[in-house]
């Protein structure tokens, strides 16, 4: 709690302490994953031993020794997005010391990661989206694959939904055509997003022939599902490798190049095409779940990669012959 009395820095062990507090808040705060914690907690101890072994501690670090760590694990060959993480758990971990009131400022908080020169995350204008929208809406061997796939699309691209997000929803969130729709995330938390009239409309659709797929089971004396994307013959949501699959199917479809498209890639452009139309940064990373704005940043660079490529291709300089 801030304003508790921090732990001695003289120490390993009192390290440790100082680092079981930070990874208990964000459990308790964040909803923090298992495995987050755990590659926090290693990270974090990672630097505690560097620092240390310089003569510093973690708790007290200051600018240069964190500085100093990060080309360390340069120079040791680190992948560029396990330095980007690793400088990600020491911001939040001195952002936690300075609440607690254990240390003045964040000696981390003006350092750029190098993330920052990562690869950008592939992403879809929007006549590409548009044309797998349409095709998703013509495939299927039946009108009620159809319908589901066309469901399943629009969704998506409305909402920024995670793929494992999308194929658990439970059909009773989307009853009532709802403008907002209630979503459980990672780390249990709920966030609401709205849906836009072509999803609801396909989500409509969709329903009346979920619904009269399922009577026709329970006829048979199956158990009802509460999926909106039941799995063939089964209590399941749809698996996630099957939704895979299908964006691979309509991308073909579609005439898209199937290893540009994945569920993950619509998510990217949902993003990139509300900040293009000026949306809020904040209101973004709400929608999508970020815990961390950084993590919804990277759409900027996305859309200045995208920006600067359409300014140069008109510049004389840039042209070739």
């Amino acid at each position: 709690m801030p304003g508790s009395a921090p732990p001695s820095a003289d120490t390993g062990r009192n390290a440790d302490r100082a680092i079981s507090a930070f990874l208990d808040a964000i459990a308790a705060e964040q909803g923090a994953a298992r495995n987050t914690l755990l590659a926090y907690g290693r990270d974090l101890r990672d630097a505690a031993d560097w620092i240390a072994a310089q003569g510093g501690n973690l708790i007290q670090a200051s600018r240069a020794q964190v500085e100093g760590y990060l080309v360390a694990l340069d120079g040791q060959g680190m992948a560029r997005a396990t330095r980007a993480r690793r400088l990600s758990a020491l911001k939040q971990f001195f952002r936690f010391a300075h609440d607690e009131g254990w240390r003045s400022g964040n000696p981390a908080i003006r350092i750029d990661g190098p993330g920052r020169t990562a690869r950008l995350p592939g992403t879809l204008n929007e006549d590409e989206v548009a044309r797998l929208l349409d095709a998703a809406r013509g495939h299927g061997k039946d009108a009620a694959t159809r319908a589901r796939n066309a469901c399943l699309f629009e969704l998506l691209y409305a909402t920024g939904l995670r793929v494992s997000e999308l194929v658990s929803l439970p059909h009773a969130a989307l009853r009532g055509a709802p403008d907002m729709l209630m979503v459980r995330g990672k780390g249990g938390k709920d966030r609401l997003v709205p849906l836009s009239d072509p999803a609801r409309a396909a989500v409509a659709v969709w329903l009346a022939h979920r619904d009269r797929a399922e009577e026709a089971a329970q006829a048979r004396g199956q158990p009802p599902s509460r999926h909106l994307f039941p799995a063939r013959g089964g209590l399941r949501h749809m698996a996630r490798e099957r939704f895979h699959a299908l964006v691979k199917e309509v991308a073909i479809r579609a005439g898209l190049d199937p290893t540009r498209v994945s569920p993950h890639v619509l998510r990217h452009a949902f993003a990139t095409h509300l900040l293009a139309g000026g949306a809020d940064l904040r209101v973004i990373q709400t929608l999508l779940g970020h815990a961390d704005l950084s993590s919804t940043e990277i759409y900027t660079h996305v859309l200045d990669e995208r920006l600067r490529d359409m300014g140069m291709a008109g510049h004389p300089r840039a042209r070739r012959g």
